[in-house]
């Protein structure tokens, strides 16, 4: 049987380096990873794009990522969720906020970057940083609400120096994971994490600025944690485009080869989650009698 119980995560951290957390856009998309990972990353590009059709320029509400991290953590109350909250929202007390419900609904972990407004995808150019000391003061709040969830602190700095200050800064704050965005050097990746004493992540993103690494090279060169934004989300518009595309030249025929999914294996991972929820349920209720 599926073990229904989270792991620790701190533990999983330090004992399974470097720990993949992987992107997923929806409620559906997180299943589907969930047959295979059980650390899952609520990425603020695929939110962006699934719930608004718009890029990851800062059009997302807070209520919406929330919810939406309550919907995954009710499907899949045994993975680890890690939510992307930008930049907590522009308000200290908004990220606080935020930091408080993602908590109460189980989530394991918050990305908190130091772009100002307007954001930009940390992969492409334009980007904008608050002061150091504006962004230190939102961290340290956050750090002050949480209770047990880990703050991975993300930089969006582009120069060495500053990448260097502010990576120490973040360490010396208590964060508890530094995650310098778009790095293009492991060679740097490992001298961070020589450094500043604290786990570094690394961002994997299919076309992004960093290199495409496998877990063994990351893990040389010190990372701590792998995030894969958007797997799921690039995979599913290969995929759509590519059906859609041989439907309407194929006069609408909808089975014209074997499918590979159909009707009743995509009903198979929805069980799934229902019986998880309910194995949870009689779980939890076993516990308190």
């Amino acid at each position: 049987m599926e073990c229904l119980r989270k792991t620790d995560i701190r533990s999983d951290l330090a004992y399974q380096s470097p720990l993949p957390f992987i992107g997923v856009y929806d409620v559906f998309s997180a299943s589907l990873a969930a047959r295979y990972y059980s650390h899952l990353f609520l990425s603020g590009f695929g939110f962006a794009a699934s719930h608004y059709g718009l890029p990851d320029i800062g059009f997302i509400a807070w209520p919406d990522m929330v919810s939406f991290a309550q919907r995954v953590a009710t499907a899949l109350p045994h993975c680890h969720l890690l939510v992307d909250i930008d930049d907590g929202y522009v308000d200290v007390e908004v990220a606080c906020h935020v930091v408080s419900l993602l908590e109460s609904i189980g989530v394991s972990g918050v990305v908190l970057e130091d772009q100002q407004r307007p954001r930009r995808c940390g992969h492409f150019a334009g980007k904008k940083i608050l002061p150091l000391d504006d962004y230190i003061t939102k961290l340290q709040q956050v750090l002050a609400t949480r209770r047990q969830m880990l703050v991975v602190a993300r930089t969006d700095a582009r120069e060495p120096e500053e990448i260097r200050r502010r990576a120490h800064a973040f360490a010396e704050a208590g964060a508890d994971v530094v995650l310098v965005d778009a790095i293009s050097d492991l060679g740097f990746l490992k001298e961070l994490s020589e450094s500043i004493g604290k786990p570094m992540a690394f961002n994997q993103i299919a076309g992004g600025l960093s290199p495409a690494c496998t877990l063994t090279q990351l893990r040389d060169a010190g990372a701590s944690m792998v995030i894969y934004s958007t797997p799921c989300l690039f995979a599913a518009q290969i995929a759509v485009d590519s059906a859609l595309k041989r439907l309407s030249e194929q006069d609408g025929l909808l089975h014209s080869e074997p499918p590979r999914t159909g009707i009743s294996q995509c009903t198979a991972v929805l069980n799934n989650n229902l019986n998880r929820r309910h194995a949870s349920t009689d779980s939890l209720k076993a516990e308190t009698s």
